[in-house]
């Protein structure tokens, strides 16, 4: 069985690195994008199991990246997790109002950090047996 995929979108290069690593470690390939319009893209062609997106991103913001990940049949389906500092409570309304199906917030909790990307991905597979 091969490792599910997660795509990372993150244009700081010291989050998109510490976030990457974790993802290895516990098993995941990475696909990495530094911006949402390039995520776009790599959504659409690479279909993958999991996109963690930052809201701020340089171009198209991961709000509205997640909204055109969202309106599209393509991607519709793929979990879709914000992983960003903006922590206020309309920060998290406004993400989920855009599409993310979850909220991590930085910094990372590495505890935790592993089951939130698995319960996201699980939840997806049983999503498509129904």
């Amino acid at each position: 069985m091969s490792p599910a995929r997660v795509l990372l979108v993150e244009d700081n290069p010291d989050n998109f690195e510490l976030v990457r690593f974790l993802l290895e470690r516990f098993g995941y390939e990475v696909l990495g994008s530094r911006d949402g319009l390039q995520a776009l893209e790599i959504a659409r062609r690479e279909i993958p199991d999991l996109i963690l997106m930052d809201l701020s991103l340089p171009g198209m913001d991961g709000w509205t990246a997640a909204q055109e990940l969202k309106n599209s049949a393509t991607t519709s389906h793929i979990p879709l997790l914000a992983i960003t500092a903006h922590t206020l409570p309309g920060d998290r309304k406004r993400a989920m109002e855009s599409g993310f199906d979850g909220y991590i917030s930085k910094p990372i909790n590495v505890q935790t950090f592993p089951t939130d990307i698995s319960s996201a991905i699980e939840n997806r597979k049983a999503k498509r047996q129904e």
